[in-house]
């Protein structure tokens, strides 16, 4: 299992950050409208799941463990498939049952040693992943884009949504809205 190196920049100013970025000489990799299912373990903890996710061009089968909420703390196997849909049906007939369809918009840029991803999803604030091959790397860049005042977490998405009062937990379906 790999170590996840990342971090959430909660509530950002879109246009100043990718306006920083691209003054820094980061490159633009793609936007991206992602739909992933997220299957909760049997041991009921939205710490660990299993997600299936698809940003229309590649889909990835993904084990998180996210106990340990530190930039270094996240856990992960992950493997590229074929079939979006195959493989939730897959996972719904051997007894994980889909319990979230999320959807999101995500802007990706590359800068040497990070990855920096602008997450907009329904209902909340648009927020910035920075995912580094270290935790000394993944920091330099929080210091390099001006972000040490912005709110930071190493939160999973639900526990996100719960920051603005929105448990999601029951809900099914976590889509944008006719022309979002």
């Amino acid at each position: 299992m790999n170590t996840e190196y990342e971090v959430r920049i909660l509530e950002i100013d879109v246009d100043k950050v990718i306006h920083i970025l691209e003054s820094m000489g980061a490159t633009k990799v793609g936007e991206y409208f992602q739909k992933r299912y997220v299957y909760d373990l049997v041991d009921g903890s939205s710490d660990k799941f299993i997600r299936i996710r698809n940003n229309g061009e590649v889909t990835t089968i993904t084990y998180k463990d996210k106990t340990i909420r530190t930039i270094s703390g996240t856990k992960e196997l992950e493997l590229e498939i074929s079939d979006f849909d195959k493989a939730n049906q897959l996972l719904n007939l051997i007894g994980f049952n889909n319990g979230h369809y999320v959807e999101n918009k995500r802007i990706t840029y590359k800068l040497e040693d990070v990855e920096i991803d602008i997450d907009t999803y329904p209902n909340i604030p648009t927020y910035m992943e920075i995912e580094g091959i270290n935790e000394e790397v993944v920091r330099k860049y929080i210091d390099e884009l001006n972000l040490s005042d912005y709110e930071q977490t190493c939160d999973s998405l639900f526990k996100i949504y719960k920051r603005y009062g929105l448990d999601i937990s029951d809900k099914h379906d976590l889509v944008f809205k006719e022309g979002e």
